[in-house]
C-alpha cells in the first residue's frame, strides 16, 4: 500500500552521515542505495527490521528476496520504477516481510530519489521501520485493514499472479510461484493440490501444506469417484460450499480429509485450447459457500496458471528435445588418455536457446610413445547461432576436423582445411576453433586458434595465467586453402600442469568487457579445485549461477608426471617464410624435445643444426618448411631432426670463401650430426640428421 506522507520525507544532501541514533530511537532503519553500482548499504537497525544478521546480507538487493517474498517485491519493484520514471522525488508503502521464524510483519519504507544535473536518478536514500504494531494499534482499524486489504487483494489476485507467473520457465517455477507468493493467503485458502493429466490419469505434482493431499490420490484414473477426475473429465469446476456437500458427494475421500479441518474446497480444471492440462483444488477452512465474484477470481486464477503451466510444459519438452540433440552432437564418450587427466563438460543456454553449437573433442593422434603418454588433439568450438541448423553445422564440422587431425595433418593445415570445409558448405554461418595439438612425452602443445578465445594455464601450485596466441580468421571466412594463414602457437605443459580450454559463454557477461571476463576466469581457474573434474564441476556451476543466453563447453587436460622413462616419441611443427614467430617456436620445441628426450649433452648442437636447416629451406625455396623431431631407441637413444620442403632441387655443398657468410649449412650439419641424408618426398625432399643421445642426468 503506498504511504499518504511520503511527501514528507525530507533528507539533507549529505545524509546518511550519522542518521543510526536518531532513528534508532524511533525505531528506524536508514538505507542508501547507490543506483550506479546497484548496492544497498543498510544500517544496523534496518538489518533487525528485516531480521538479517549482517553476515546474511551482501549489499545486492537480491539478497532480501530470503524476507520479502516475490509478490511484494515485484509491487515494491514497481512502485519505486515508477517513480523514478514519472519524476518523483519520493515514494513510500507498506509490504510485508517473512521472517526467520515464518511469521508475517509489516513494514514501511520512504525513499527520497536523488537526482543528478540531467534528471537521471543516481541514489535513493531512505528509512524502513517495522509497521506490524502501527497496522494494529485497534480492533476496528485491524478488522477495516482486513476488509480492504481483502477487497484489493481478491481483484488484484489475478493481476498479481499472472506477473510473478510471467517469470516461471519450468512446471516447478509454476508451483513455487502459486505456493510461495501468498497467492492461497490472498484468497483466504489454507490447502492447495495440483495434479497434471497424463494419459488416462491424474499425476499429484504440488500440495501444500503437506497434509493437503491423501496418499491414495497420487495418482487417480479418470474414471475414479473423486472430485479432481470429475472435473477433468467434464471441463467444468466443482464449488463445494460445506462439509455436509463434501461428505454426501465424495464420501470416500471425505473419509480420509476429515481431520484436516475442510469446510470448502473449489476444485478447477486447468484448460488450454479446450484441452484439460491439469486440475487444481483450492481448500478451505473456516468459510461456506462461494460468492459469484469469488468464483470468478478463482476462475481466472485457473485460467491463468493453466497458461503458464502449458508454457512450462513447452519448454521443459524442448529442452529435453535440444539437450537430446546436443549431447547426440557431442562426443558419446571422451578417450581414456595416457598420460593425462581430462574432463569435459557442456551447459545448454538459458532462456529456451538451448540449442547451440558449442563443442569439444578429443582426438587421439598418431606418434604417441609405445610405453607411455601418446600425442592428442583437443579442440573446443562454437558454431555461430543458436538453433538447430547451428547444431547441424556444428556436428559436421567437429566431424570433418576429427578427421583431418587424426590424417596426421600439422594443426595450421587441420584449421585451414576446416575453413575451405565450412565455407563450402553453403551455410552463413561460421565457427570459432582452437586446435591443442599435445605430445605428452614432452608437454609441448601446439596451438592454433581461429577467432576463439585464448587458452588459459593452471600450474601445478595453482598459479593461473592467459596465454595470447596469435590467431586467424573464423572458420568459414575464405574458401582459399592457401590464402588462409593460422599461425601455430607453442607452449609446455609441465608434469601437474592444466590446459583450459572454454567457449565464450563461460567468460562473456551482460554489460562486461571480454578481457574483465578473462581476469575473472584466471581468478576462478586459479582457486578451483586441483582435481580437473571438480574443476569442470566449479566452473560449470558458475556458469549455471549466472544464467545467460549462450551455451557453454568446457574441456580440461591436466598433464601428468610419468611414471617411466619415455621410449619414443614425435612432434612437428609448421615454419612459414616471413614468420619469425613460427622460427622461436620451432626452436622451443627442439629445446623441449631434448630436454624431455634426453641428450642434454648435446642440446646446443642439435639446436643449431635444426635451425640451420629450417633457415635453408626459408632462404632457398619459396615455400614452408615443415620440421619433424623423432626419437628411436634400439641398441641406443637416437634423436632425428628432419626439416621437409617442397622443392625438389637437392642441397649441396658449397665453398664459402674466407669472407663468404653463407654456405657453410652443410658443412655445419656433416660436422655435428652422427649421421644425415636426403629423401625424396612427393613433389619435394627432407633433409635429415640423427644425433646419439642418452638419458639426462
Amino acid at each position: 500500500m503506498a504511504d499518504r506522507g511520503a511527501s514528507a520525507l525530507s533528507l539533507p544532501d549529505d545524509w546518511p552521515a550519522h542518521p543510526d541514533p536518531v532513528l534508532a530511537l524511533n525505531r528506524m532503519g536508514g538505507f542508501d542505495w547507490d543506483l550506479d553500482t546497484g548496492l544497498l548499504h543498510m544500517d544496523a537497525q534496518a538489518h533487525e527490521v528485516f531480521d538479517l544478521r549482517p553476515d546474511e546480507y551482501d549489499g545486492h538487493p537480491e539478497s532480501l528476496s530470503v524476507r520479502v517474498p516475490p509478490v511484494e517485491a515485484y509491487r515494491l519493484d514497481a512502485l519505486v520504477a515508477r517513480s523514478m520514471k514519472d519524476g518523483s522525488e519520493n515514494y513510500g508503502a507498506y509490504f510485508r516481510i517473512r521472517r526467520r521464524d515464518g511469521s508475517l510483519r509489516w513494514a514501511h519504507t520512504q525513499g527520497y530519489i536523488r537526482r543528478d544535473g540531467t534528471g537521471r536518478p543516481r541514489r535513493i536514500v531512505g528509512i524502513v521501520r517495522d509497521a506490524t504494531e502501527e497496522l494494529a494499534d485497534s480492533e476496528a482499524r485491524r478488522e477495516q485493514a482486513a476488509r480492504d486489504a481483502a477487497r484489493r487483494e481478491q481483484t488484484n489476485v489475478v493481476q498479481l499472479t499472472t506477473a510473478a507467473l510471467a517469470h516461471a520457465r519450468t512446471v516447478q517455477d509454476v508451483i513455487d510461484v502459486v505456493k510461495d507468493t501468498h497467492g492461497l493467503t490472498h484468497l483466504g485458502a489454507t490447502g492447495l493440490v495440483m495434479g497434471l493429466v497424463e494419459a488416462d490419469r491424474i499425476r499429484l505434482i504440488a500440495e501444500g501444506p503437506a497434509e493437503s493431499a491423501v496418499p491414495e490420490t497420487r495418482v487417480t484414473r479418470l474414471d475414479e469417484p473423486c472430485p479432481t477426475s470429475e472435473v477433468v473429465r467434464t471441463l467444468t469446476p466443482r464449488f463445494i460450499e460445506s462439509p455436509e456437500e463434501f461428505a454426501e458427494r465424495y464420501p470416500v475421500l471425505w473419509h480420509h480429509v476429515t481431520g484436516l479441518g475442510i469446510t470448502a474446497a473449489a476444485y478447477l480444471p486447468l484448460i488450454v485450447r479446450a484441452r484439460p492440462i491439469g486440475v487444481m483444488g483450492v481448500l478451505y477452512s473456516g468459510r461456506s459457500g462461494f460468492s459469484p465474484k469469488d468464483r470468478s477470481v478463482l476462475l481466472a486464477l485457473g485460467s491463468s496458471i493453466a497458461q503458464s503451466l502449458q508454457r512450462a510444459m513447452f519448454y521443459e519438452r524442448e529442452k529435453d528435445l535440444a539437450t537430446g540433440l546436443q549431447q547426440a552432437m557431442l562426443p558419446r564418450t571422451i578417450p581414456s588418455v595416457r598420460g593425462a587427466d581430462v574432463a569435459v563438460r557442456y551447459r545448454s543456454a538459458a532462456l529456451g536457446r538451448d540449442i547451440g553449437g558449442d563443442w569439444y573433442d578429443l582426438i587421439p593422434l598418431p606418434g604417441g610413445t609405445p610405453s607411455g603418454a601418446g600425442r592428442v588433439g583437443a579442440v573446443i568450438g562454437d558454431v555461430q547461432g543458436h538453433d538447430t541448423h547451428a547444431a547441424a553445422v556444428m556436428g559436421q564440422l567437429r566431424i570433418v576436423l576429427r578427421a583431418y587431425a587424426a590424417e596426421g595433418h600439422t594443426p595450421a593445415t587441420v584449421m585451414a582445411r576446416a575453413s575451405v570445409f565450412l565455407h563450402e558448405l553453403d551455410t552463413d554461418r561460421f565457427a570459432t576453433c582452437l586446435y591443442a595439438e599435445a605430445d605428452l612425452s614432452t608437454g609441448v602443445v601446439q596451438v592454433v586458434r581461429a577467432g576463439h578465445i585464448d587458452p588459459l594455464i593452471r600450474d601445478a601450485d595453482g598459479g593461473c595465467r592467459r596465454v595470447f596466441v596469435d590467431g586467424g580468421l573464423p572458420l568459414g571466412l575464405s574458401a582459399e586453402f592457401h590464402s588462409l594463414a593460422y599461425p601455430v602457437g607453442t607452449l609446455e605443459l609441465d608434469p601437474g600442469t592444466t590446459l583450459v580450454l572454454c567457449t565464450d559463454g563461460l567468460v562473456e557477461q551482460p554489460g562486461a568487457d571480454l578481457d574483465d571476463g578473462m581476469r575473472t576466469l584466471v581468478s576462478l581457474v586459479g582457486s578451483g579445485p586441483d582435481d580437473v573434474r571438480d574443476l569442470a564441476d566449479r566452473l560449470i556451476d558458475v556458469a549455471e549461477e549466472r544464467g545467460g543466453d549462450d551455451d557453454v563447453a568446457l574441456l580440461l587436460l591436466r598433464r601428468r608426471g610419468l611414471e617411466t622413462p619415455q621410449s619414443g616419441g614425435r612432434l612437428q611443427q609448421q615454419v612459414a617464410p616471413g614468420d619469425p614467430g613460427a622460427l622461436t617456436e620451432a626452436r622451443r620445441m627442439i629445446r623441449a624435445a631434448v630436454r624431455a628426450w634426453g641428450g642434454r649433452n648435446r642440446a646446443d648442437e642439435i639446436e643449431l643444426v635444426g635451425d640451420e636447416l629450417i633457415t635453408n629451406v626459408l632462404m632457398h625455396t619459396e615455400g614452408s618448411a615443415v620440421v619433424t623431431l623423432r626419437v628411436f631407441i634400439g641398441s641406443g637413444r637416437r634423436l632425428r631432426v628432419e626439416v621437409e620442403d617442397s622443392s625438389s632441387a637437392l642441397p649441396r655443398r658449397r665453398d664459402a670463401g674466407e669472407s663468404g657468410v653463407s654456405g657453410r649449412g652443410l658443412l655445419l650439419v656433416d660436422l655435428l650430426a652422427d649421421a644425415w641424408g636426403v629423401e625424396s618426398r612427393g613433389g619435394g625432399k627432407c633433409v635429415w640428421c640423427e644425433f646419439a643421445v642418452r638419458d639426462n642426468d
